[in-house]
């Protein structure tokens, strides 16, 4: 990268807080967002009844009515959380041209609520019964347009697909227009809303999911041997960026430099990563080559970790591929222990969850950590710790072997 990055504003809506802050307690007091959800869902014949849900969204505190029934819930959900990151960064006052603001985000589905919704109305009451705005809000595109629309910025604008990596490829996208000198500042991250009936039958038919219904909070287990799939959550994570050098000179907080952003694909299998885990060690390494860091240097990973048998076992390999013996040093931990797997969200909200342990110097543990499986024999932190981080990696890993591994960098 040419251009220095800075990340200067944070704004996650998750299933244990909305907000910096209450995104931040509910990390360091190990607060669970998975519980029972057929109670919000017609889980009906099927086996799957735990998920994480943000049940304390309101769109109304970031639009008004008229504007929040023309929008997908994904859309809500993104526009409130890029709301709570230009607030966070004082954005408002920073003085830059709108057309050189970029906003780039990220779904793994998109606006998956309005197609069920319009297609069972059409089912059920007939074509004409079908919204006018089922197009606009069913679109992955409809997250970055709705953000520029409602701020005004007017620079790079359009959305990245690439399943759970998405908003990680988000925000690596932003910084490399930033860089490259194509955009000054800009509003990147992901959302994704699709605890839905049809979602959850695809994901239970392909054995992704975990089933313990009776322990929710004990669900999501990452790197456990007792671990049996992924918990589906909902929310979003978005960040500003800007120059580094003008977020400094006009006196932003600086949560830290994004320096790397290794992107690379598997070419292996639609949904499971490479056994050799060479997708992952490679975008791992590129993130750490255009930071200009060594594996030893790193102090944190926040892992993808999603709590099924092969992804947790393979980005073990990786990273262990990555590091060679700086491996067993670095810590590691999963934040989807805690809030589930968002999805497309999931590399926002993680990216945001790694620059708030970077500021506070607090590992938040891998809950539900307790039997050690032989295949995955690294540090991942199950037990909260203090410790300064000055270097840190997030990464995201799609189906169809889409990578992206974020490097932050605080001085």
């Amino acid at each position: 990268m040419t251009r220095r990055v800075a990340i200067t504003g944070l704004g996650p809506i998750t299933p244990i807080g909305i907000g910096r802050d209450a995104f931040w307690d509910g990390l360091r007091s190990g607060r669970s967002g998975v519980c029972r959800v057929d109670d919000l869902v017609d889980l009906d014949g099927i086996d799957v009844k735990i998920g994480a849900p943000v049940r304390d969204f309101d769109p109304l505190a970031f639009m008004d009515a008229k504007h929040a029934r023309r929008v997908d819930r994904s859309a809500q959900l993104a526009l409130g959380a890029s709301s709570l990151a230009l607030e966070d960064a004082g954005f408002s006052n920073a003085g830059y041209d709108p057309d050189r603001v970029a906003v780039i985000t990220g779904t793994g589905i998109g606006g998956m609520e309005t197609f069920d919704a319009n297609l069972r109305e059409m089912l059920d009451r007939g074509p004409r019964r079908v919204s006018p705005f089922f197009v606009t809000s069913l679109m992955p595109n409809a997250l970055a347009g709705e953000i520029s629309i409602q701020f005004g910025f007017r620079g790079a604008n359009f959305g990245v697909v690439s399943a759970c990596a998405s908003s990680a490829h988000a925000i690596g996208l932003a910084a490399h227009l930033i860089s490259a000198g194509l955009a000054d500042a800009a509003v990147a991250g992901g959302a994704e809303a699709v605890l839905l009936r049809i979602t959850f039958a695809g994901f239970a038919r392909i054995g992704a999911v975990s089933r313990r219904n009776d322990e929710p909070e004990r669900a999501s287990r990452p790197f456990d041997l007792g671990r049996d799939g992924f918990v589906m959550g909902e929310g979003a994570g978005f960040v500003v960026l800007e120059d580094y050098d003008r977020a400094a000179a006009r006196g932003a907080r600086i949560y830290a430099e994004l320096a790397g952003c290794g992107m690379t694909g598997d070419a292996f299998h639609i949904t499971s990563p490479a056994e050799d885990g060479e997708g992952a060690r490679r975008a791992i390494e590129l993130a750490l080559e255009q930071a200009g860091v060594a594996p030893s240097d790193v102090d944190y990973i926040n892992a993808h970790g999603t709590s099924t048998e092969p992804n947790d076992r393979i980005e073990t390999l990786a990273i262990k591929r990555a590091f060679g013996s700086a491996a067993t040093k670095v810590k590691i931990s999963s934040t989807k222990s805690q809030v589930g797997h968002l999805l497309g969200a999931a590399g926002g909200v993680e990216a945001i969850a790694t620059l708030l342990s970077m500021e506070h110097g607090f590992i938040p543990a891998t809950k539900n950590y307790e039997v050690p499986d032989p295949a995955c024999d690294l540090d991942y932190t199950p037990v909260s710790t203090t410790l300064p981080i000055r270097i840190a990696l997030s990464n995201s890993f799609g189906f169809g072997g889409q990578n992206a591994v974020l490097a932050f960098v605080k001085e």
